[in-house]
């Protein structure tokens, strides 16, 4: 171990998380927009003393890999961060992009998922540095886009060769050692209808209203070769996006006649064992036999492929090296045993940290935040971004091993 690694704990220090997690929340970066968030990731990586990399992805979006080199030796270590968030909502009472902070919390869209624990790994890098440590294998840290498109930065990452032997994904799972997650895709169901006024209505069939009708089952949908109940835990079906109006173009000009077209977009969970093939079956499936129920019901599922790649389901040892690491810097940080497997709800999440496995890599998630993810006034508590910075510093030591 580390002979400085006493004095990492006392380093990190909770007004520099603040300042950097505060810095990338006033950076917009969802919709495709991580150009600004990219250059400032650059940036602070290169003043923290790492090689830095920039990696085009798509036009005006890149992926930053720093890399700190080893003075020789195994293992090697990856944090994979995504700079891409979901889009801001209604009801907020705070400035999403304002980064404001308070004695108690940092908030703004993206701050859970997962710009803080971007900023607490980030500053673990530099308490290390400071602290005289030096690494044995290299340390690389992944700052990637379009996560939320199922993961093309890490796909574009991989395909360039960046591999590691241990990995942290630093995804928003509350502190607690997520080692299996579900599978995640997206899929439309377009349900048809035929069009009269509304004087007539009873003559046509309203696509809107043949959909309602199977929005409560959809809902409570499992699929197919579930080996057992833990598997099946982890599937769900979430409608998300819902449209209905005249023709395939939603002309929504004329509400007086009966909508013809109905559309919804769903995201589907799955877990080990479970294919994207049998799933879109079973979705296939599930149509006709409403149709052979109800002769006026025509639908079609399609898979959405465009602009997103499928990802697969997460599934590590709970007792491999980083997670026992993990688990071993947060109880001597915290002094409490954190939770490891499956949690809820973190276990419905979709991650990067599929694709690295798919790899060849081994690691599970760990990070700051969830509690208040993805919802008006997002927030991460500033303890769990300074427990989470201590952990990532004491599980670099741990893991990479150098000497002072």
């Amino acid at each position: 171990m580390h002979a400085a690694l006493a004095s990492t704990d006392a380093a990190v220090k909770r007004e520099r998380l603040i300042a950097l997690a505060s810095e990338a929340v006033r950076v917009k970066s969802y919709g495709g927009n991580e150009d600004k968030i990219s250059d400032l990731m650059a940036q602070r990586l290169t003043e923290a003393g790492l090689g830095v990399e920039k990696q085009e992805v798509a036009p005006g979006r890149f992926n930053v890999i720093g890399t700190w080199r080893g003075e020789g030796g195994d293992p090697s270590f990856m944090y994979n961060g995504h700079m891409d968030t979901n889009p801001a909502g209604e009801g907020w009472t705070k400035d999403p992009l304002g980064g404001v902070a308070d004695d108690e919390f940092v908030y703004g869209i993206g701050i859970s998922n997962m710009k803080s624990a971007n900023a607490s790994f980030l500053h673990a890098v530099e308490v290390l540095r400071e602290t005289g440590f030096r690494p044995r294998g290299d340390l690389v840290v992944a700052y990637v886009v379009g996560e939320l498109q199922g993961g093309i930065g890490t796909l574009k990452l991989l395909e360039s060769g960046h591999r590691a032997d241990y990995f942290i994904v630093g995804e928003p799972t509350e502190l607690t050692l997520l080692t299996r997650h579900a599978a995640s895709f997206v899929f439309e169901i377009w349900v048809y209808g035929s069009t009269r006024h509304l004087s007539k209505r009873e003559e046509g069939i309203d696509a809107i209203a043949k959909m309602e009708s199977i929005l409560p089952r959809l809902r409570a949908m499992k699929f197919s070769g579930a080996a057992s109940e833990e598997v099946s835990e982890l599937n769900r079906v979430h409608i998300g996006i819902i449209r209905g109006a005249m023709s395939r173009e939603f002309l929504e000009w004329r509400p007086q006649q009966l909508a013809d077209t109905c559309m919804i977009r769903c995201a589907g969970r799955f877990g080990k064992g479970q294919t994207l093939e049998s799933a879109m079956k079973d979705l296939e499936s599930f149509l006709q036999d409403v149709q052979k129920q109800d002769p006026e019901f025509r639908a079609e599922v399609k898979l959405v492929s465009k602009d997103r790649v499928f990802m697969p389901p997460f599934w590590s040892d709970p007792l491999s090296k980083p997670a026992v690491s993990v688990a071993k810097a947060h109880e001597a940080v915290t002094g409490v045993t954190p939770k490891i497997g499956a949690q809820t709800p973190a276990k419905f999440f979709g991650s990067d940290a599929a694709h690295l496995a798919a790899a060849g890599m081994t690691g599970l998630l760990y990070g700051p935040g969830g509690k208040y993810n993805t919802m008006p006034d997002e927030r991460v508590a500033i303890d769990e971004m300074v427990v989470a910075s201590k952990t990532y510093a004491r599980v670099v030591a741990d893991i990479l091993g150098g000497g002072a």
